[in-house]
């Protein structure tokens, strides 16, 4: 029986996770459920699961917590500190689906006991790459990418020929406004932009999808999981999310893997890894699906993808300052304080206002992404007027 923990648990990752594990009865024991505020789901899933602990990060919302789960004999914490010792607790394998920078700190808890980490936050990854990954090495830590398309990569990538491989191309649906003009999408809603045409994700990842932001921190993630250069990171449209990502060799082979796109697969890969588990979605037939295209992504339409790649090029701090003031950008578009093509707008204000600064240790990261966030409140706050 394989203990786990789950980071994020009421996200879409969460509950699809959540989902899997209900169907394998017997083969795994909860050590931990881990929310942010939402409390009514949280106590749902701990009295399914019964988990030793559940944390919410919302401090105002213990006692709720508490209430919620009163008889069932677990544990309640509460507050950004609890989050990171339940990732130190004692699971074997941990899922780290908080979104955003909140993930890193509880992240790296769970690398420096050695755990398996199925990775579902690749903020963790873009706002400290270089850091996280020396201590995946230096505690041993097994790290099992959850994005479909890194989880695609990961199944094809020969780790112990990497000099054989000549790059790695990442698939992108291109979002609800691929062929899309710039003027028509000056004025797309919220609501527009968490459309997403085929995965059912949260908010902030539908609409980072929507700006093709995602694919730029897919870029900086694969680089820092994969250790391919920049330049040898291709990103390809295809619209119908069947081929999630593809590797190609030097002797003209492209190895690809295919699936429906559901999110519970390469879940459902990490939790088992090294085995694989079944499930009853359903299978692929690509009969019925019938043609797949491709297409080269359009820079002038998506700016967001040059900027990415500007920012993992330039080094340093940059990467965490890109990834804090996209947080904050969205995060206002989706208050309906900013509109839909400010978002990648302020990110490059803020980005040109601070800099490479060097990164030498976790605190450096913090300390830049906190500066990027409060530039990022003021761009916004400016733009809102």
């Amino acid at each position: 029986m394989r203990t786990i923990t789950i980071l994020g648990s009421t996200g879409s990752v969460g509950c699809n996770t959540v989902d899997l594990v209900e169907r394998e009865p017997g083969r795994f024991a909860v050590e931990a459920l881990v929310a942010n505020k939402n409390v009514a789901k949280l106590a749902e899933q701990a009295k399914k699961l019964h988990p030793r602990l559940v944390v919410v990060a919302d401090e105002s919302a213990y006692l709720a917590l508490k209430d919620a789960v009163a008889g069932c004999n677990i544990e309640v914490a509460a507050g950004a500190e609890a989050v990171i010792e339940a990732a130190r607790r004692p699971a074997d394998w941990v899922m780290s689906a908080i979104v955003g920078a909140a993930g890193l700190q509880p992240t790296l808890a769970a690398i420096r006991r050695g755990a398996i980490i199925g990775l579902a936050n690749k903020e963790t990854l873009v706002c400290a790459g270089s850091l996280v990954m020396a201590e995946v090495k230096r505690w041993n830590a097994t790290l099992v990418p959850v994005d479909s398309e890194h989880s695609a990569v990961f199944q094809v990538f020969d780790f112990e020929h990497r000099d054989r491989i000549d790059k790695i191309i990442l698939t992108a649906s291109g979002g609800p406004f691929r062929t899309m003009s710039r003027q028509a999408m000056a004025t797309v809603t919220p609501a527009q932009a968490v459309a997403h045409p085929k995965w059912n994700m949260g908010a902030k990842i539908s609409v980072d999808s929507a700006t093709m932001m995602n694919k730029g921190l897919e870029v900086i993630e694969a680089y820092h999981l994969f250790g391919v250069p920049e330049d040898r990171i291709d990103i390809l449209v295809h619209p119908q999310s069947v081929v999630h990502s593809m590797v190609s060799y030097v002797d003209g082979s492209v190895l690809a893997q295919l699936g429906t796109p559901d999110m519970r697969t390469p879940i459902s890969l990490a939790l088992g890894w090294p085995d694989r588990l079944g499930w009853p979605g359903k299978q692929l037939n690509l009969a019925e699906v019938g043609q797949l295209t491709f297409e080269a992504p359009d820079p002038v339409r998506f700016p967001a993808l040059r900027l990415a790649r500007d920012v993992l090029k330039k080094g340093g701090a940059a990467p965490t300052i890109l990834n804090a003031a996209n947080e904050i950008a969205v995060q206002a578009f989706l208050d309906e304080r900013i509109a839909f093509l400010d978002i990648v707008a302020v990110v490059e204000q803020v980005v040109a206002a601070l800099g490479d600064k060097p990164v030498t240790a976790l605190d450096d990261v913090l300390a830049c992404d906190a500066e990027a966030r409060r530039v990022a409140r003021d761009v916004v706050a400016r733009i809102a007027k």
